[in-house]
């Protein structure tokens, strides 16, 4: 039995997807890409099409979970501001169709995709590239990091399998 799961990289301007299939041979990439909305558009308008485009990958893929990255900003009130309002969006799809959503710092994902907490952004997208059995690295950017949140979900959950079956 295979489980689906997405992984989203917010922001406003950019939001990263990634969608992956564990397999028991492995997992496969089914789908990433980044939903965009036009620079300069009324904010509420940015979040309407973020949300639109959103739902139209869950109702393709079906996620049984999804992983959200934790931003963290120490400068920048007005970028954190907005990207926290487009999460809260992201968090509302999540919720009105029923796909729960675990969040990771962008050091647990490095963890559990190349086994080291502080990998640079160039490792984490070619273990991705490696892991997933692609010819290239994902691109953009967003979408790399969506699929390594996917990635982790996966092994988190093969591990706490095999912690369970040793219990």
């Amino acid at each position: 039995m295979s489980a689906i799961y997405l992984g989203i990289d917010p922001g406003i301007a950019d939001t990263g997807y990634g969608v992956v299939a564990a397999l028991p041979g492995g997992d496969r990439c089914l789908a990433y890409g980044s939903i965009r909305t036009p620079a300069g558009a009324d904010p509420a308008a940015r979040l309407l099409a973020l949300a639109r485009e959103l739902n139209a990958v869950i109702a393709k893929y079906r996620p049984s979970q999804a992983a959200l990255e934790r931003v963290y900003f120490s400068k920048n009130v007005k970028t954190a501001s907005i990207v926290t309002e487009a999460r809260g969006v992201i968090r509302l799809c999540l919720a009105q169709t029923a796909v729960p959503c675990v969040e990771y710092n962008p050091s647990d994902v490095k963890l559990a995709v190349c086994s080291h907490g502080t990998a640079a952004k160039t490792q984490v997208q070619k273990m991705v590239m490696t892991l997933l059995g692609l010819k290239e690295i994902p691109k953009p950017d967003d979408a790399a990091d969506a699929l390594a949140l996917a990635l982790t979900i996966a092994h988190s959950r093969i591990m706490t399998r095999v912690a369970e079956d040793r219990l």
